[in-house]
């Protein structure tokens, strides 16, 4: 791609302020995502009795509409991200009430609305969303001390986070917390109700471990894994050892076909059978990468929007990111949640081109006058 500095076209002026460096790290991980999705998913739908490139297709008719609105988003200026996440958490949060009602239940959750092609989640959608309206709020109410934007912003996160619980999904809770309170000590929350807020979040995790016997029984075994079925997390860890440092090569595992969620959760174990040690160092890499490569161009910003909107973003993705690595790796109690542009999962996929789009259009760089 090529175009002259003189181009006053939009996407003219979107590559030579958009971070291609960051770019070609997502198209990295999107082609090791379309590798192992190709390796991992075949033996899990013969083993659910639909045909063998069941997922494959779904993920490849996905993945060209991720990339679109990926584009698409990151060519808006900052005040048009803004409007679509107002629009977005709007939408988002109106169909998980939906969801709670006319939902499907699925292992015991009831997270995803069925549609004629497509199982949707809605919840993938609030996270990025929710965390560029948090930051407008955070920012607003710094900018303008009479406006209410930290109790708006408390008042929401309090209704997703009851929304979260009851679908549940406690594996979401924790990002979208740990993302807000990210965002809430950037916007200049004291010290003092830091330390309150851990101490919140601490009982909470408690509370949970009591009252909830399926998490009860997720830490259980996870620190003692002869407390309970630990068949996944062992045949994950069998994986690793499989690939040893080089893998067994594309497509030559045998532990996915014994893996309930190969292609999904645990698609980080197929990588280390196939692909061996150092590629899975790689990605961890290229993850780590799009991380400190987003916060590093955040230095030079002065916005306080952009600041807390970005990093929110960049937090949330690299945070989704170690926790479904540290699962397969058996270094914290299994959650449900994919490898982002790894793992297959619809609503995943497009939440992440659009959490991702908007990440990519708040790091341009921008000169005087510029739409804010």
């Amino acid at each position: 791609m090529s175009f002259a500095r003189t181009d006053k076209s939009a996407v003219a002026q979107w590559w030579w302020s958009v971070d291609r460096w960051t770019l070609l790290a997502l198209a990295a991980l999107v082609g090791f995502g379309s590798l192992l999705v190709m390796a991992a998913s075949p033996s899990v739908a013969e083993r659910i009795g639909v045909d063998h490139l069941h997922f494959v297709r779904r993920y490849f008719a996905v993945l060209p509409a991720a990339l679109a609105v990926m584009f698409a988003v990151s060519l808006q200026t900052p005040r048009n991200v803004r409007r679509i996440a107002i629009a977005g958490f709007a939408v988002a949060v109106a169909l998980m009430v939906a969801t709670l009602f006319i939902g499907v239940e699925i292992k015991g959750a009831r997270r995803w609305i069925e549609l004629p092609w497509f199982s949707l989640q809605p919840s993938e959608f609030v996270k990025p969303c929710f965390a560029v309206l948090s930051a407008w709020l955070f920012a607003k109410s710094r900018e303008t001390p009479a406006f209410p934007g930290q109790p708006i912003a408390a008042g929401l996160f309090l209704l997703v986070l009851f929304l979260l619980i009851r679908q549940p999904d406690f594996g979401m809770t924790f990002v979208v917390a740990a993302v807000w309170f990210t965002q809430f000590f950037l916007a200049g929350l004291r010290l003092t109700w830091a330390a309150a807020c851990l101490g919140t979040g601490g009982l909470g995790l408690v509370a949970a471990y009591f009252t909830l016997p399926h998490v009860q029984s997720r830490i259980d075994r996870f620190l003692d894994p002869a407390s309970g079925d630990s068949y996944q997390i062992d045949r994950s860890m069998d994986a690793f050892m499989n690939g040893g440092l080089w893998g067994r090569g594309p497509g030559e595992g045998t532990v996915k076909n014994m893996l309930p969620d190969a292609h999904a959760d645990f698609v980080f174990a197929v990588a280390g059978e196939e692909l061996g040690l150092i590629v899975c160092l790689v990605i961890v890499v290229l993850f780590a990468f799009i991380v400190l490569r987003g916060f590093s161009r955040l230095l030079q910003e002065n916005n306080l929007f952009i600041v807390i909107a970005a990093t929110g973003l960049f937090v949330q993705f690299g945070l989704q990111a170690v926790i479904n690595m540290a699962s397969a790796l058996h270094l914290m109690p299994t959650k449900g949640m994919t490898l982002p542009f790894i793992s297959y999962g619809g609503s995943s996929l497009l939440a992440l081109g659009l959490g991702m789009g908007m990440a990519l259009a708040l790091t341009r760089r921008r000169f005087g006058g510029e739409d804010l």
